[in-house]
This record gives C-alpha cells, sequence and structure tokens, in this order.
C-alpha cells in the first residue's frame, strides 16, 4: 500500500511538473528533427509567430522613440522661433539707439614699442 502511495505520488509530482516543464519558451527551433509533417509544420509556425511577435514589438518600440524624438524636434523648433523673435527685437531696439549716440573718430593708436632690428637686438 505505500508503495503504491509512493509511486503515485511520484506519477502526480511527474506529471504535475511536467507540465511545468513541457511549457512552451517562445524561441526559434529547430523543425528539421521532427519526424511527422503535422510536427514539422506546427514547429514552423510557432516561429512564424514568433517572429511576428518580435518584428511588431520592435516596429512599436521604434514607433514610440521616433514619436518621442518627434515631438523633441518640435518644442526645439518652438524654442528657436523664440530666441530668433527675441534677437530681432533686441536688434531692432539696437538700430532705434544708434543714431542716438554720437559717432566718434578716434585714430587708432600708435604703438610705443621700438621697431626690432633683423637679428632680434635692442
Amino acid at each position: 500500500m505505500i508503495g503504491r502511495t509512493m509511486g503515485w505520488a511520484m506519477v502526480t509530482t511527474l506529471l504535475g511538473g511536467g507540465a511545468a516543464l513541457a511549457q512552451d519558451v517562445p524561441g526559434i527551433e529547430i523543425c528539421t528533427a521532427e519526424k511527422t509533417m503535422e510536427r514539422r509544420t506546427s514547429c514552423l509556425q510557432s516561429n512564424i509567430d514568433f517572429l511576428q511577435k518580435s518584428a511588431d514589438k520592435a516596429r512599436l518600440d521604434q514607433q514610440q522613440k521616433l514619436d518621442t524624438a518627434n515631438r523633441q524636434i518640435e518644442a526645439l523648433k518652438s524654442a528657436v522661433a523664440t530666441l530668433q523673435k527675441s534677437v530681432e527685437q533686441l536688434q531692432a531696439s539696437q538700430k532705434k539707439s544708434e543714431p542716438a549716440a554720437p559717432a566718434k573718430d578716434a585714430a587708432p593708436a600708435k604703438p610705443d614699442a621700438k621697431p626690432e632690428t633683423k637679428n632680434g637686438a635692442k
């Protein structure tokens, strides 16, 4: 009786654990090892499904990155437009203030240093 109980416990454990071990891990499988056409077809379909899901995920990730980059570009365009407007206002105010200031005709200052000779002697 104990032997049967232990046997059933082992079978139950193996079957229960076998279900956990038999879970399909997504990924590419080598389908050429399958003997029957049905299993090979199923294996290939599994590979196709995995690749399609991977491509969809990559496409969505790239689209999110593009959307983020486009939002940043728009924000930078707005900032540049604001800065250009500020520069134009500053230039306009500078032009208005220029005629009021008298123009100075200052002659360039003569240097006090003595010219050097060819040999570099003083």
